[in-house]
């Protein structure tokens, strides 16, 4: 419990309407989609920049701990209060796309703007925000900076990194400071808005995002490729890219999740399929388009493939993405618990990876469907287990990671490090790696006030 002196002076700083300490409000924000609960003490909406300036200011004052937290989407537990205190809830007023300069192309957005109302607000001006985790739906820009989100557009444009150019945080002490800048070259200093990116929210507090806007590209076609199993259609992912291919997205299903789809949700996918591939290919042009289909149809058959579907029109593109878009909910035929993991290994390595990958699920007995990004070497490894089988489970997991890290790969592509993955990370880094995240932690929240426990740190 919050002492109520505290209380009394976040409502001063914020209004009583912005301020919740009951029950249910407490609940409503306990958790994520890891769905592991932790109550906070109490909820604080703050209104612009200078309200968390002072609520950061006065809790790094009374050691009081603060979680920033947008929609609460994350699947590793990066905005859950796990220590308790307070939650910094942003999205109830930070929500505001502030500027779209179309000059520059480039967007400034509050930290709790929905990830597709900004793609959907820049593609009427022509201009196209990339982008695109699984939750573009619900999930905030600041979540998608503060985890570094990817998504399936990642293989041909990037993840959220590569297009955040500048951003406004608020550090413990109450500073509001800016790192980058709105030009295109900036060497001056140090990096620091690298350094919050993917941060978790445990270093400061975003509050203004400047984010690199393209050209909308003006033509776009679905494929698919069907293999006879996922080690021909691994292969024909760093090949047909290595042969000129630059799809948008390159999207895998394993044997596993082909029928589970065709059982459960009824998909029109061959019962003989061992691995498919499904994207995008876009461009300006229409011969840029067909040359990018030719370049996957012969790399993809070179490797085995059984047939390459082009889509003709929008619906067609909807039946072929539809399994893909349906992998998740599909895999609950093979266990009443989902532990879901979310590696990344060089795009060479996938063969080997999902190899390994399935020897170990044999060795524990777990059927592990894998989808995902092949087309950037992020795999969705869905270890599948009763819920009696927990502890073995995790001992299944620790294997994967090493096996990936051994790789040159590592513990996530998307989903972050947050609670769920901090007790793996002496596998990814060593001792002296760790002791340097600490002394950034420390440099940035000397008394570990802001979301601690996260990443291990």
């Amino acid at each position: 419990m919050i002492d109520k002196k505290h209380l009394n002076e976040f409502i001063k700083i914020v209004g009583k309407e912005n301020i919740y300490d009951d029950k249910a409000h407490n609940i409503a924000y306990s958790y994520d989609a890891t769905r592991t609960r932790f109550e906070p003490d109490a909820v604080i909406f703050p209104r612009h920049e200078q309200d968390v300036s002072d609520i950061l200011k006065y809790c790094n004052k009374h050691k009081i701990i603060i979680t920033p937290r947008g929609a609460g989407s994350g699947f590793t537990g990066g905005a859950l209060p796990a220590s308790g205190g307070i939650i910094l809830a942003m999205e109830k007023h930070m929500n505001k796309i502030l500027e779209i300069d179309t000059q520059n192309m480039v967007a400034v957005v509050q930290p709790a703007v929905i990830n597709m109302d900004l793609q959907k607000h820049v593609e009427k001006l022509g201009l196209f925000y990339p982008p695109d985790p699984a939750s573009e739906e619900y999930s905030t820009l600041g979540g998608n900076v503060s985890e570094n989100a990817g998504g399936m557009r990642a293989a041909k444009y990037g993840i959220t990194k590569d297009f955040v150019m500048a951003l406004k945080a608020v550090r413990v002490n109450g500073d509001i400071i800016r790192a980058g800048k709105r030009t295109i070259k900036d060497v001056a200093g140090y990096n620091i808005a690298g350094i919050l990116i993917a941060s978790e929210g445990t270093l400061a507090v975003l509050t203004e995002l400047t984010l690199k806007l393209i050209p909308k590209p003006k033509y776009k076609k679905t494929y698919m490729g069907v293999f006879p199993n996922v080690d021909s259609a691994m292969n024909a992912v760093f090949k047909s890219l290595s042969n000129g291919a630059n799809p948008v997205a390159m999207e895998f299903l394993d044997k596993l999740v082909i029928e589970a789809l065709i059982e459960k949700l009824g998909v029109n996918l061959p019962k003989d399929a061992g691995g498919v591939l499904v994207g995008d290919v876009d461009g300006n042009v229409p011969e840029e388009i067909e040359f990018q289909l030719k370049t996957l149809e012969e790399s993809f058959k070179e490797n085995g493939a059984t047939s390459f579907i082009v889509a003709k029109n929008d619906e067609e593109a909807k039946e072929l993405w539809y399994a893909r878009k349906n992998a998740s909910q599909s895999i609950t035929i093979y266990g009443n618990k989902k532990l879901n993991e979310d590696i990344s290994v060089p795009r060479s390595m996938l063969p080997n990876a999902l190899e390994g990958i399935y020897a170990i699920g044999k060795k524990y007995g777990f059927k592990i469907p894998c989808f995902g990004h092949a087309g950037d070497g992020n795999i969705h490894v869905n270890v599948m287990i009763d819920i009696s089988q927990i502890d073995e489970g995790h001992k299944c997991i620790e294997e994967i990671f090493k096996l990936v890290v051994k790789m040159g790969g590592t513990l996530s592509g998307e989903h972050g490090i947050g609670t769920s993955k901090a007790p793996f990370m002496d596998i990814a880094f060593n001792k002296e790696e760790l002791q340097l995240f600490k002394d950034i932690k420390k440099a940035f929240d000397p008394n570990n006030i802001l979301n601690p426990n996260k990443m291990g740190l």
